[in-house]
């Protein structure tokens, strides 16, 4: 291949700019989240467990956060993205039923990352209100 001078150095200009770009993102630090601070993302449900027992599992998904200590990055270099959001009760289930499939915003009021195999997400948000 021959390469003019111009197209050479354009060359070099876009990938200089590409690895400055990439480098310059991957510094960047999560958002923190703060406990009672609000968490906004799009909802998704999954149905888990035996057929009988199927509980549904409903999940956020966010911009990278970085929790309260000890916390911190649930050891990810970004910060979760994804927070598994607890249902204590019946009520709770059907205030986040209808948001399924869009955005919402939730006050976090208990964060922690998740440590239990078969958690399907980074974070869990145990205590929690939906912000109107």
């Amino acid at each position: 291949m021959i390469f003019h001078s111009k197209s050479l150095a354009a060359l070099l200009a876009v990938i200089c700019t590409a690895t400055f770009t990439g480098g310059a993102l991957a510094q960047q630090k999560p958002k923190p989240i703060a406990i009672g601070e609000v968490l906004s993302g799009a909802l998704t449900a999954m149905k888990s467990g035996p057929r009988k027992k199927r509980v549904i599992t409903y999940q956020l998904t966010s911009e990278p956060r970085r929790l309260p200590a000890p916390a911190g990055l649930c050891n990810l270099e970004t910060g979760p993205e994804t927070f598994q959001i607890v249902t204590n009760s019946d009520a709770e289930a059907a205030a986040l039923k209808p948001f399924i499939g869009k955005s919402i915003s939730l006050k976090a009021n208990e964060l922690s990352c998740a440590e239990a195999a078969g958690q399907m997400s980074d974070a869990i948000v145990s205590k929690w209100s939906v912000v109107h």
